[in-house]
């Protein structure tokens, strides 16, 4: 499926590999101006130079940890200056922790989930919000797992965190349902990823879909003619959930 997002500017995070670098590589051959920021320098510039060498226009690189919160502030501040606006968001990047049972996780390992995976979201949300808000169709698609839903056993820390991400993700949506902006939770399904690897390490990952293929998806649900908000989207069927309260 073709997209055109010339004229969008988009903001990717854990783009240097992965489905964050998909994403973000897809964005940009659609005529995206994107935002790539990640840990690694090396897999920042890669996906410049095939961005580029898919006619795209170059990126901006932004390399940084999201455990600096000041510097999630300083990225939003530097969006304002350049640009005054921002269209898309993608909330890629998060960690796995370690599987375990609760009891034997420690300490220092589930405080790095919560502050990667929920605290940076929440301030990345914070950042960027108002950028979002002076699109005329902003877009944020905050990355989930089918984690919190199925709560497996020695998951603790990433269901939890996950479970966390998807509330902010619905609470962001209601607060700003009258706006122009529409906030999706995605769950994109096991893929071929390294974090999915460190998951479930005796997996052939030739059995599961390529990164490339849930960037596709996402873009699909990030184009100005999208009108749902606050719901989950299954990357891997292309569908839109609502979430349902219990009876």
């Amino acid at each position: 499926m073709s997209h055109d997002f010339n004229g969008r500017i988009a903001l990717v995070t854990g783009a240097s590999r992965g489905i964050g670098y998909f994403t973000a590589l897809a964005l940009g051959k659609a005529g995206a101006q994107v935002i790539a920021t990640a840990r690694t320098v090396g897999g920042l510039e890669e996906l410049d130079d095939a961005i580029k060498a898919a006619g795209g226009k170059p990126a901006t690189l932004v390399p940084f940890d999201l455990a600096d919160m000041g510097a999630i502030d300083r990225l939003g501040a530097a969006i304002h200056e350049r640009w005054g606006k921002l269209d898309i968001l993608v909330a890629n990047a998060g960690i796995l922790g370690t599987v375990s049972p609760i009891g034997h996780v420690e300490a220092k390992v589930f405080e790095k989930v919560m502050t990667i995976n929920v605290t940076a979201t929440w301030r990345l949300i914070r950042s960027v919000e108002p950028l979002l808000v002076k699109s005329d169709a902003g877009r944020a698609l905050l990355l989930s797992s089918s984690a919190p839903h199925k709560c497996k056993p020695f998951w603790g820390p990433y269901s939890a965190s996950k479970a966390a991400v998807e509330a902010l993700a619905r609470t962001w949506a209601g607060e700003t349902q009258r706006l122009p902006l529409r906030i999706l939770s995605v769950d994109p399904g096991a893929t071929r990823t390294a974090m999915r690897a460190q998951a479930v390490p005796g997996e052939d990952p030739n059995t599961l879909p390529h990164p490339s293929e849930v960037a596709d998806a996402m873009l699909g649900v990030i184009g100005p003619e999208l009108t749902e908000t606050g719901k989950l989207f299954m990357a891997r069927e292309r569908t839109l959930l609502d979430y349902r309260m219990p009876e």
